[in-house]
This record gives structure tokens, C-alpha cells and sequence, in this order.
């Protein structure tokens, strides 16, 4: 006979939620994943972040994202052009928070088709809040 005992009902961890943060600026990606904070609704984040129009389509032709954030105000190829781009050449496009300049630029939020908005300067609750709505509580099973 064996001393060992095994637990084989022990729940699998959730999903991890995969965020695709895009930004110029580095403290606006670092604000955006302090802001967050490692879960969401018990959920691990797996952040990537881009700095570049390229890198933002070569990350989504490598990889899948349950989020992308896209920063409008970000210089040469902003997150409203790029927003209004995933949408019209992906099939299956991620759901996409905008960040905005500041509040009155929702309409371009919704020029862009984006899903959600938030505004410079940057709440860490509103942040939080708007990224959190985008995901389902993490369910034991």
C-alpha cells in the first residue's frame, strides 16, 4: 500500500484575461495596469503592450485578446483610427476600450465603434469599472 494520496477534484484555475494595452506613452500603459491590478472578476491578467500601429497588428495576428485597450491620444497612428480599423478587418474582433482625450471626445468613441471609453485624465476606479464590465465573474467548477 502507498502513503501517497492524490486530490483529483481540486477546481482548475480560471482563464487567464488576456488584455492587449496599446499606447505611446509608457506611464499611460503603467496607469492603465495599476489601475486594473492583477485580476479581474478572480481572473490572472496577461498583459501585452505596444507602443506602435505594428506591433498592435502583429500582436493580433499572432495572438487572441479578450480586451484591447486603445489609447486615442496617442501620436502618428492613434487608438480611434486603429479602433475603426480592427473593426472593419477582423472577423471576430476583441471587445476595445478607448481611452479619450477627455470627455466631450465620446462621439469620436463612437465614430471609432468603439465598445467603451474612458477620458484623460485617467480615474483608476473608472478604469477598473470599465475593463471589470467587459468580464464575467470567474466561476468555480
Amino acid at each position: 500500500m502507498s502513503d501517497l494520496v492524490t486530490h483529483e477534484s481540486a477546481a482548475p484555475a480560471p482563464r487567464a484575461a488576456r488584455i492587449l494595452i496599446y499606447s505611446d506613452d509608457l506611464h499611460v500603459r503603467e496607469n492603465v495596469r495599476f489601475a486594473v491590478g492583477s485580476t479581474t472578476h478572480g481572473r490572472p491578467v496577461e498583459w501585452t503592450e505596444t507602443a506602435t500601429h505594428d506591433a498592435v497588428i502583429g500582436a493580433l495576428d499572432t495572438a487572441t485578446f479578450d480586451l484591447v485597450i486603445l489609447d486615442g491620444e496617442t501620436a502618428k497612428s492613434g487608438g480611434m483610427g486603429i479602433c475603426r480599423q480592427m473593426k472593419a478587418e477582423l472577423y471576430h474582433c476583441p471587445p476595445i476600450l478607448l481611452l479619450v482625450g477627455r470627455p466631450s471626445d465620446a462621439w469620436l468613441a463612437t465614430w471609432s465603434e468603439a465598445d467603451a471609453a474612458v477620458s484623460h485624465p485617467l480615474d483608476p476606479f473608472v478604469v477598473r469599472e470599465a475593463v471589470d464590465e467587459f468580464f464575467e465573474p470567474a466561476t468555480a467548477s
